[in-house]
């Protein structure tokens, strides 16, 4: 494992000099999902407690920056599919998380610049920054849903008004069912976003998965103490829609 990654103090040239800076709304106290995925991938849109929290996943993966920027690219791979080869022209982007470098909608419009997204986040501060970003883009947008409560996501005006949910799309999972607790339904949620997916198509669903690594255990439970639950594997988010005989398309597909 090497050595510990030091913790990070109360004054952190890579983020918000303090927690006075964070928006009146937001919880200084418990870490977000979003702003630890910021810090990982090396933005500034973080908090002490949130370096702190990704500090003790780096304790235990000390390679969780490089994971995070493979992640990236893995969406940059899949919008390249989706968009340029699936023909794909309206996604959902659920736990969008803070602006980053090769946002969705900027990566997408490389292959097709009418491709309409939508953002979905619950986070105050992602909020914030979303609406900022894309108050004068007709075919983008960003509503404040929940996963956990799917239908707050297909049945919001802003979502049915730039997405044609009788017309094929792809909903992105990308990083963020691994973020639920087993009493938040992760695989509930997950088989209710795919029975609403019309013929032609496609749920993207990227976690982590404990695949008796021994690392793994040691991983999850540096996510929970810290406030950012894993809880679930990819393998059991997957088998919702795979028991419902659908195909699916690899991380390891040629594309």
């Amino acid at each position: 494992m090497g050595d510990p990654v030091p913790e990070a103090t109360d004054r952190d040239d890579d983020g918000f000099q303090d927690d006075l800076h964070a928006p009146p709304d937001v919880d200084t106290t418990r870490p977000s999902i979003a702003r630890v995925y910021d810090f990982l991938l090396g933005g500034k849109e973080n908090l002490d407690v949130d370096r702190r929290a990704a500090h003790r996943f780096l304790n235990v993966v000390p390679e969780a920056k490089q994971i995070a920027l493979d992640n990236r690219e893995f969406l940059r791979r899949a919008l390249r599919f989706l968009v340029g080869e699936a023909g794909i022209r309206q996604v959902l982007d659920v736990g969008s998380g803070l602006p980053t470098a090769g946002n969705v909608h900027e990566l997408a419009h490389e292959f097709a610049p009418d491709v309409r997204v939508v953002y979905v986040d619950n986070d105050p501060v992602v909020l914030a920054h979303g609406y900022a970003l894309l108050n004068h883009d007709r075919i983008t947008t960003i509503i404040q849903a929940d996963l956990r409560r799917p239908e707050t996501i297909f049945e919001h005006d802003e979502a049915t008004a730039l997405i044609d949910f009788s017309e094929p799309f792809a909903v992105l999972l990308g990083g963020i069912l691994h973020h639920l607790h087993d009493k938040e339904d992760p695989y509930g949620a997950t088989a209710h976003i795919a029975e609403r997916l019309v013929p032609d198509s496609y749920l993207l669903v990227s976690n982590f998965l404990d695949d008796g690594e021994p690392r793994a255990k040691a991983a999850e439970r540096a996510f929970m103490d810290s406030g950012c639950a894993a809880a679930a594997s990819a393998r059991g988010t997957s088998s919702a829609a795979s028991s419902r005989g659908w195909s699916w398309w690899t991380r390891g597909s040629s594309t």
